[in-house]
């Protein structure tokens, strides 16, 4: 069987028939002449299917371990589109600890079509079993968790969803199938933010959405095109070319990550960290059941809060901005950026303080990335590292 990275190596290698090109052409075409009178093509319209988008979705497809691919125009793109699978009346268990525009479609937009949610701590299977109701049609999760990086099982989840009817749905932009391939456990729809680790240069917004279930793609197909919000073929390329070193990029930054992890325990600044690397062994143990790998995004928070904005502005390699998964290391504050909608009793309950921060480790040399923070946490707290 051909290995995960090697696949990657090849993404879009020689597909196109017409001329053998290594890189896949782009089909710049909002429109496509018709055979005859009557005839059908293959590709007619592109909102409906493109060849360079079609090129993605087989392809994110294929490394998911699915059936079929959906590209859309942003994460959220593809949220909102696994969302209108359900109906107003149904009711959905979602993670409690997930991104805050996720947390922002449930709260503020699907509430209006009486599509209820509970939120919940997925990591904690009797707190799912607690909260189904008869109406219960969905659950989604993230896996490590958005930004606490918390872990939930994802075979508890699928056999939980199998034994009562329910649709399971797993974010997967932090892990990628390159480390994490839900479909393997029984998940119905894994999604993903390409703008992040799979696009991975932060020059593309991107979604994509996976599924095994014929019933379910029909379905998806048909939400796509109705509501158009399809990737464009500049786009869908940019992605191609991404996935190509998807493997050579995740391998380094969880490995910058594990090490930034390990640094960061040590300062007395730091109170917490959160990354699946360093946590207790039981849930190292049940991460590394379901992937290869703890990924490149962890989270730490300060002893004094006040020493965020300091600290941050401080930074010469580190780059403060909102997303994740690029080349380069950044950090944000979630009570700023990332989770502000989410209401502060809410936040607090789930850890996420004002001191909190969330890093996602780039391709950099270890020994500067950590010399960056050590440097910008000393002088924003005028401490230094404890003895080793």
């Amino acid at each position: 069987m051909t290995q995960m990275d090697t696949k990657l190596a090849q993404v879009g290698l020689s597909t196109d028939p017409n001329t053998g090109a290594v890189s896949p052409p782009i089909y710049h075409s909002a429109t496509f002449a018709n055979k005859g009178y009557g005839l059908t093509n293959d590709y007619y319209y592109s909102r409906v299917k493109n060849p360079t988008r079609t090129q993605l979705e087989d392809t994110i497809a294929e490394l998911e371990g699915g059936a079929y691919g959906f590209a859309f125009a942003s994460g959220m793109a593809a949220t909102s589109a696994i969302m209108q699978l359900f109906v107003p009346g149904d009711h959905l268990i979602v993670s409690e600890d997930l991104y805050g525009g996720t947390h922002r479609l449930f709260t503020q937009i699907l509430s209006r079509y009486e599509i209820t949610t509970t939120f919940v701590d997925t990591a904690d299977i009797n707190k799912v079993k607690e909260s189904i109701m008869p109406n219960t049609k969905g659950i989604l999760i993230e896996t490590p968790s958005n930004p606490m990086l918390r872990v939930t099982s994802l075979q508890e989840i699928s056999d939980f969803c199998k034994k009562h009817n329910i649709i399971s749905i797993v974010d997967n932009t932090f892990m990628t199938p390159y480390l994490q391939r839900p479909l393997n456990f029984g998940i119905d729809i894994v999604y993903h933010s390409g703008t992040k680790y799979i696009g991975g240069h932060n020059d593309v917004i991107c979604g994509l959405v996976v599924v095994e279930r014929e019933d379910i793609a029909e379905k998806l197909t048909f939400i796509q095109n109705t509501t158009g919000a399809v990737l464009g073929p500049q786009d869908c390329w940019l992605v191609l070319r991404g996935l190509k070193t998807l493997a050579l990029r995740m391998d380094r930054q969880q490995e910058n990550a594990q090490k930034l992890a390990e640094s960061l325990l040590n300062h007395v600044a730091v109170s917490n960290v959160y990354y699946p690397g360093v946590a207790e062994k039981v849930v190292q143990k049940l991460q590394l059941s379901q992937s290869t790998g703890f990924g490149a995004m962890l989270s730490f928070e300060l002893k004094n809060f006040n020493l965020v904005k300091s600290l941050i502005e401080g930074f010469e390699l580190v780059t403060f901005a909102q997303s994740l998964g690029g080349t380069e290391t950044m950090i944000t504050h979630p009570v700023l950026e990332t989770h502000a909608d989410i209401p502060e009793e809410a936040r607090l309950r789930l850890g996420i303080t004002n001191g909190l921060l969330r890093v996602s480790v780039g391709c950099e040399n270890p020994d500067d990335i950590i010399k960056d923070f050590k440097a910008q946490l000393d002088r924003a707290s005028n401490t230094t590292l404890k003895p080793v």
